[in-house]
């Protein structure tokens, strides 16, 4: 059971929980949109990420939707992979660490990575802040 009641405003639970200020509410969908409707990343690159964030952040809704793969091929993600788990270990990566990202992405991959990175751990601590469970209906 969630820590606060789901607003009217929304499409998920998440969402609704959000909801409260439809103004917040408009502004991060705008920006999922934004980020989520970017071809620099494969779908796949997307949810991996996705999925390694929600065990090192505890959301148990984002939880539910699947565990980290355990057999990536694509170099691509497997690094972006790194860096999610490396993001919820410490708040800087050292120069050794961020090393092997600098060798396989662009400056503005790495950017728009870590903006992903940021905004998904985000969304999961806020769900995992307010109990949002993979039960919760709305």
């Amino acid at each position: 059971m969630a820590g606060i009641s789901f607003s009217q405003n929304g499409l998920t639970p998440f969402q609704q929980l959000l909801g409260h200020n439809k103004d917040i509410l408009d502004k991060w969908v705008s920006l999922e949109d934004c980020i989520f409707s970017s071809e620099t990343f494969s779908a796949e690159l997307k949810e991996e990420v996705r999925r390694t964030l929600a065990f090192n952040n505890g959301c148990e809704y984002c939880k539910a939707k699947g565990a980290p793969s355990e057999s990536i091929t694509d170099l691509q993600t497997q690094l972006a992979a790194y860096a999610a788990n490396l993001s919820g270990q410490k708040t800087h990566i050292s120069p050794d660490e961020f090393r092997p990202l600098k060798e396989t992405f662009t400056d503005s991959e790495l950017s728009e990575l870590l903006a992903l990175i940021c905004f998904i751990t985000a969304c999961q601590r806020f769900g995992a802040l307010l109990g949002l469970e993979a039960s919760c209906q709305i």
